[in-house]
């Protein structure tokens, strides 16, 4: 997909996104190129005043920065009693609305958002739909950069390879978190994502997965055709 239709289709399920949206609530503002059309369409709605008394949480420095100039007033997580809802992107999204995200590597404070909202509203363009998780885009997890070795090792066991995320300036990629993260690449896909979720949570060191799963309630991917809405089957 060209880089103009992919941005044209992430604009279209970004303005989509907006209907979600009334007066006074708490949105959880998500991190990557994605939410970045969100933040600046929802911007230029509180401009108008077609929508009032909107606040949001950002997930990263990123997302700070872009809110800010788009004149979205900010909170911190645990500044209010709820979260109304969370507008997110993904880099894959399966049919029945699990995600692999990270790759804008916010994925931490992401998935703290989510989980404290009371619902989660993914935006995307329709090349992120995947029957099965890993097989698009590598699964990030974040990681503390002592014994790192040991976790390459664990993703090898699991038929996959990882490696060290680095910069374009060849240094090693830190999140807002100070963490290193290990983008990990499975030839045939995840066969058992909720499987591989349990066992890297229970992994001392390993800060975070960016498998989502049973964490999106909707998603609406832009399409040639218009945008797709789509539900996450209970």
């Amino acid at each position: 997909m060209e880089a103009s239709t992919a941005e044209h289709l992430k604009r279209q399920a970004a303005a989509s996104a907006l209907e979600h949206v009334q007066d006074g609530m708490v949105l959880g503002l998500g991190t990557g190129s994605t939410v970045a059309h969100f933040l600046e369409l929802l911007g230029d709605r509180l401009l108008t005043s077609e929508l009032k008394d909107v606040v949001g949480i950002p997930t990263s420095n990123r997302t700070t920065d872009e809110a800010n100039k788009a004149g979205i007033r900010l909170i911190e997580l645990g500044d209010s009693s709820r979260i109304d809802l969370t507008v997110d992107g993904a880099d894959e999204v399966s049919p029945d609305l699990d995600l692999i995200k990270g790759m804008g590597g916010a994925l931490l404070r992401e998935k703290m958002v989510a989980q404290s909202s009371d619902r989660v509203l993914i935006i995307a363009d329709e090349s992120k739909a995947v029957d099965q998780l890993g097989t698009l885009s590598p699964l990030p997890i974040e990681v503390v950069d002592w014994g790192i070795r040991g976790h390459v090792q664990f993703i090898m066991d699991w038929g996959g390879k990882a490696s060290v995320r680095m910069t374009n300036n060849g240094e090693a990629f830190k999140s807002d978190n100070g963490n290193l993260m290990l983008d990990c690449r499975f030839s045939d896909g995840i066969k058992e994502p909720a499987q591989l979720e349990a066992e890297l949570q229970a992994r001392a060191g390993v800060v975070e997965s960016g498998l989502f799963l049973k964490v999106a309630d909707l998603a609406i991917l832009g399409t040639h055709s218009g945008p797709r809405e789509v539900d996450r089957k209970s």
